[in-house]
């Protein structure tokens, strides 16, 4: 399915600026449809004179609808388009005619223009036509609500029509909630309660206002009921802002151990400030959960915060037993854990300043790559370098690669560059600086690693699945067994060695490493 712009850009001459604002119109139209009890379809004309092409549509959730089929990328014209074409040239909202038939379903047509302001706040151009069209088939009983959403909604269909509607979306924001059936407060031009539903007056007994709203002037109940009183002045503020034209961000109030999102939106018909919409949602329990996830969250951190403690105490103890051991390979190979327990508690180190279950890898492998060449048994200094990147990966990989690469770069370090004097050692003339090259890339859901070295390459009849001490053995168990992955040593095509790695990136974690 073609998307909004597409669909513009390949059948209209409309501007970028006049699809961005079709786009926000589309993205904030639910509250119309809702209040409508209609369906809502956006009409652009095409470059064919009298023909109109459906670029986006939604429907109603407190009503039926008076679609049943897609209407997205549908061209038509004739009389059927007769409405939208008056709305489009006239620049005024239609609502003349007889019901029309859609299948079983009788619906009443409705065409309001959409213009899109200039620079300078004059009203412009029609650049679309918003149909709105209710299904006929249910009989309704003009509730107190139904009017007040009705008048609402015709007051906002105007400011579509002046350009003003809707207010630009303020950043973090989106367009998901507050919604009419959670909560409508209608307020005249002093700020005054005119209407609640139900749901908005629950949502009120539920912060401690137990009397009715209708009367109250709500920036001061605001301010009255929030426990916090800046939280109360903001919430009161963002009332009087929507009064006055403009479209504060949305605020929350905590009273009473319940929590109220609060969205405000002037109401200009014509140009003229009427009052104000005030949409609420009782969030309570949204907010409950998202201070268990902070909790749970900040415990995990902490977890991970004390496991890394453990470890570099784990690793101090086994380098003061190193310093003890009078013969040389217990030394060496106690100084090796060290290294290899000092790797696992950088991965943890790292998870305790995150706030999810996954890390950024490439500041790891710097850092183990810099320890490598800092405590290497060689005389050689080597100078190594990252290609690539390995972008967010998840802790259980992170976790089990890290101690690979570790053990890859140290193997590359001490036994790839043999001191002077050494059979295999590189020559002082023309010989190129003794490096190694960690390189990473993404390919089809997998991980794929390269460690590469410019030294004196595998020795002869190396076997790689037998040969190799144990850093080669625990890098081959890690790779097949906890990576679920392949490894492969060989010689470099222009000399030296080259360790290749294969890992598979669960269901997602590819989609995080792309974005």
């Amino acid at each position: 399915m073609s998307t909004l712009r597409d669909l513009a850009e390949e059948h209209t001459s409309l501007r970028p600026a006049d699809i961005d604002h079709l786009h926000r119109i589309a993205g904030d139209w639910q509250l119309l449809s809702d209040l409508s009890f209609a369906d809502l379809l956006l009409w652009v004309p095409v470059d064919r004179d009298g023909t109109f092409l459906c670029v986006a549509q939604v429907r109603p959730t407190t009503a039926p609808t008076a679609y049943l089929d897609d209407q997205v990328g549908r061209i038509v014209g004739g009389p059927e388009v007769a409405h939208l074409e008056v709305a489009h040239r006239q620049g005024r909202i239609w609502r003349e005619g007889d019901p029309v038939w859609y299948g079983d379903v009788p619906a009443r047509h409705e065409a309001i223009p959409v213009r899109l302001r200039t620079a300078d706040g004059e009203s412009g151009e029609v650049v679309a036509v918003v149909g709105r069209d209710t299904n006929l088939s249910t009989a309704r009983t003009p509730s107190q609500l139904e009017l007040n959403y009705l008048t609402t909604a015709d007051d906002l269909a105007q400011m579509i029509a002046d350009g003003t509607f809707p207010p630009a979306r303020h950043p973090g924001e989106t367009t998901s909630a507050p919604r009419v059936g959670d909560g409508l407060v209608r307020l005249d031009a002093n700020g005054k309660v005119t209407y609640a539903s139900p749901n908005a007056q629950s949502a009120y007994r539920r912060l401690g206002y137990a009397s009715h709203l209708v009367g109250e002037d709500l920036a001061k109940l605001h301010r009255r009921l929030a426990t916090d009183p800046l939280e109360g002045t903001d919430a009161g503020n963002a009332v009087l802002a929507a009064l006055r034209g403009e479209a504060p961000p949305r605020r929350e109030i905590d009273a009473r151990g319940a929590t109220m999102l609060t969205r405000a939106l002037p109401l200009m018909p014509a140009g003229v400030p009427i009052g104000a919409l005030v949409l609420v949602r009782d969030i309570t329990e949204v907010r409950r959960r998202d201070r268990a996830l902070i909790t749970k969250d900040a415990t995990i951190r902490e977890i991970h915060h004390r496991v890394k403690n453990n470890l570099q105490t784990v690793a101090a103890l086994l380098r003061l037993q190193a310093r003890r051991v009078a013969m040389p390979e217990a030394r060496v190979a106690l100084e090796e854990s060290v290294r290899r327990v000092a790797s696992i508690a950088l991965v943890h180190e790292t998870l305790s300043m995150s706030s999810d279950e996954a890390v950024e890898f490439d500041g790891i492998v710097d850092r183990v790559a810099s320890a490598a060449t800092e405590v290497a048994a060689t005389e050689v200094t080597v100078g190594m370098r990252r290609q690539g990147s390995f972008g967010v990966l998840p802790a259980e990989i992170a976790t089990s690669l890290v101690m690979v690469l570790n053990e890859l770069l140290l193997n590359a370090v001490e036994h790839g560059f043999p001191p002077a004097g050494e059979e295999g050692a590189a020559g002082p003339e023309g010989a190129p600086e003794p490096a190694v090259v960690v390189s990473a890339h993404r390919f089809r859901k997998q991980l794929h690693v390269s460690v590469a070295d410019n030294g004196r390459g595998l020795p002869e009849q190396f076997d790689a699945e037998k040969g190799g001490n144990l850093g080669l053995q625990i890098v081959r168990a890690l790779v097949t067994g906890e990576l679920r992955g392949t490894i492969e040593l060989r010689n470099g095509a222009r000399g030296g060695t080259e360790a290749v790695l294969v890992v598979p990136l669960a269901r997602g974690t590819a989609d995080r490493l792309a974005g």
